[in-house]
């Protein structure tokens, strides 16, 4: 995928999300995700820390050359489970920290398109640096749309009449989760976008269908956390 097309897939991504939460009361924004012990308002949160990076890393270059691009980056992400529910445990207190839940979508609907803003203006020749590593920006801007477009559905599991991932971003999300696989593996021919990112997030179980289909690279999931 073309440059270009990496910061308009991140901006149909975060798009997307604001289209599912606009609107929402207080209520729904209290029903819950597919992330175990957050409700909307928290995931929604999660992500805004997310665009906040998105500002901070898009204006600080680096220089290159990279050590991840936009797959081997989610095999560098550290697995430690401690951190992760330190983490978890963190975005619960500072989302409840809001006077409503809706405050949460209040910034996120500010600092969301800001970031998509940045991603537009950046140089699609140069790099940037976070979480310990160094990406080019449009691998970079690959990352924020992947885990945007898994949250997203993350976000609905509760919410049926909310809308999905547009396409474009999707097709991001889905091209990273492929890059993961075995270069041999082939996605059980059953799974539609979606449902694959599920399963590879380890949201959904493989099923024993799935299991004989993936054969050896089976063992591989969850690609991502």
């Amino acid at each position: 995928m073309t440059a270009v097309a990496q910061h308009e897939a991140m901006a149909e991504a975060y798009e997307g999300v604001t289209a599912a939460v606009a609107g929402l009361t207080d209520a729904d924004l209290q029903r819950p995700t597919r992330c175990r012990g957050w409700l909307v308002y928290d995931l929604l949160f999660h992500l805004l820390c997310d665009a906040q990076r998105a500002l901070v890393t898009l204006a600080t270059p680096a220089a290159g050359p990279a050590d991840v691009d936009d797959v081997s980056y989610w095999r560098a992400e550290p697995t430690d489970g401690d951190g992760a529910a330190r983490h978890a445990r963190w975005v619960r207190r500072s989302a409840a920290a809001f006077d409503s839940p809706s405050g949460v979508v209040r910034i996120w609907c500010d600092t969301a398109p800001a970031a998509v803003r940045a991603a537009t203006a950046s140089d699609p020749g140069g790099f940037v640096a976070t979480q310990g590593h160094v990406l080019r920006v449009p691998d970079f801007l690959a990352t924020l749309t992947t885990e945007a477009v898994i949250h997203h559905l993350d976000l609905v599991v509760d919410l049926p009449d909310a809308p999905r991932p547009g396409p474009l971003a999707t097709r991001v999300a889905t091209a990273t989760v492929d890059g993961l696989l075995s270069d041999d593996a082939v996605r059980p021919s059953g799974w539609d976008d979606h449902e694959f990112l599920l399963k590879a997030a380890g949201r959904l179980p493989l099923t024993d269908r799935d299991r004989r289909e993936l054969g050896e690279a089976a063992g591989w999931f969850p690609l991502l956390g």
